[in-house]
């Protein structure tokens, strides 16, 4: 018999709030989190807006000497891992830590340390490159740091399939506890792309939203007929995933309790999704059917959502293919809308956000909705937070490279 797997703590890193207070209360009141970036001067650039941590305060979290030792993203990923632990009241020195494990999505890595390094290589020389350089800029870091301060010996991993990245760790780690191999899943994405090179690289593909540099708070607008483009987001978001039976047993709160998980690839080109959704509706299609429920059991989808018309047009017409007449019925909202895109960290945060609808009864909105397109006429939650019954939800990823991962959380009822 399969294990049952619950969320049991969260931890959000984001442009609209750090911990789950914050943020919780920023979904719920359709807060705006893009603003001018203030990581680098973003003058000469088309695209000069992002939605970035400005109150974060690594020192909160890691110490001063280990700060040195840790790109941005990895410092991310620690302070929310802790938040996760913290909320979730888990005792470390009380369970098996063989039976535990730490799976990170990611999508670029230590970005800003390439940076910064390449920059003192090019102009000083190899004698001050830092030491750290490598271990602060490979992607399994941020895993790394948070299994050794944890004490973690189960399986760790870094999972890299671009905007599919957190989904799939959350999904792989649903998994691993499923079929017994840990009892505890420390789960995340993080990513801190916010820099020049990052910047530069998405505006030369046309991805980026360019044209409200002035107006940065309505600049993110997915599914209205007027976006254009997705903005860059950072951050992270993890959970506690645990067995059934031990969170049962420690009286601990359940968000949500994960049913299912499917992931699979459209084959059809690096940076564009297939224009017909046929392998993102069979990607929902799959994870319904591993959660053993039908299309019409999903009250909510939080959906990719991106801004961009490739993924508006593509997604909406996947779940109109996947739920038939339900589409119609049940709520999509896009909470891209309000942090932008966070690349490797955007599907964990937005499994938070979407047990935060199933735990608090709240649908977080998609801001900015004001103009309906053609053929994207699904109710998209428009610009205000609903109180709604939420049993159960979707919440989609669909990233470069074809990457495509969806997983269905459910109310747990005690049963």
């Amino acid at each position: 018999m399969k294990n049952r797997v619950v969320i049991t703590g969260i931890g959000p890193v984001t442009p609209i709030g750090i911990g789950k207070e914050k943020f919780f209360e920023s979904l719920k009141a359709g807060k705006n989190g893009i603003d001018r970036i203030t990581n680098f001067d973003p003058t000469e650039y088309t695209c000069q807006i992002a939605g970035e941590v400005t109150d974060f305060n690594a020192e909160d979290f890691i110490d001063k000497k280990e700060i040195k030792r840790m790109d941005k993203y990895a410092q991310f990923a620690f302070a929310a891992a802790k938040l996760a632990l913290e909320d979730s009241k888990l005792d470390l020195s009380t369970i098996d830590r063989e039976r535990a494990g730490v799976f990170v999505g990611n999508g670029i890595g230590g970005m800003q340390t390439l940076h910064n390094q390449y920059e003192k290589l090019f102009l000083k020389g190899i004698s001050k490159v830092s030491p750290f350089f490598i271990p602060m800029v490979i992607a399994n870091m941020a895993a790394g740091h948070i299994a050794i301060a944890f004490g973690i010996h189960g399986p760790t991993e870094s999972i890299v399939t671009a905007c599919a990245s957190g989904t799939n760790a959350i999904g792989d780690a649903f998994l691993a506890i499923q079929n017994g191999e840990v009892d505890y899943m420390f789960v995340g994405g993080t990513e801190a792309a916010v820099s020049p090179a990052g910047i530069a690289g998405f505006a030369v593909m046309k991805a980026l939203c360019t044209d409200h540099n002035d107006d940065p708070a309505h600049a993110s607008r997915p599914f209205d007929k007027n976006r254009s483009g997705f903005i860059m987001g950072e951050g992270a978001g993890f959970l506690l995933l645990e067995k059934l039976e031990m969170a049962k047993a420690r009286n601990a709160h359940i968000y949500a309790e994960v049913i299912g998980y499917s992931r699979n690839n459209d084959a059809y080109h690096i940076t564009t999704p297939a224009p017909d959704g046929e392998y993102e509706a069979k990607c929902m299609q799959l994870a319904l059917e591993n959660a053993g429920i039908k299309p019409e059991d999903i009250d909510y989808i939080n959906a990719h959502g991106t801004s961009t018309h490739f993924n508006d047009a593509g997604e909406t017409k996947a779940i109109k293919a996947v739920f038939g007449e339900h589409a119609y019925k049940l709520a999509v909202s896009s909470t891209k809308s309000m942090m932008g895109h966070m690349l490797g960290a955007a599907g964990a945060v937005e499994a938070i956000a979407t047990a935060f609808a199933i735990d608090e009864g709240i649908i977080p909105p998609t801001i900015n909705y004001e103009t309906p397109d053609e053929g994207l006429d699904l109710d998209y939650v428009p610009n205000k937070s609903r109180a709604a019954n939420v049993n159960v939800a979707m919440s989609n990823s669909f990233g470069f490279g074809g990457h495509n991962a969806c997983i269905v959380l459910k109310k747990y009822n005690g049963d």
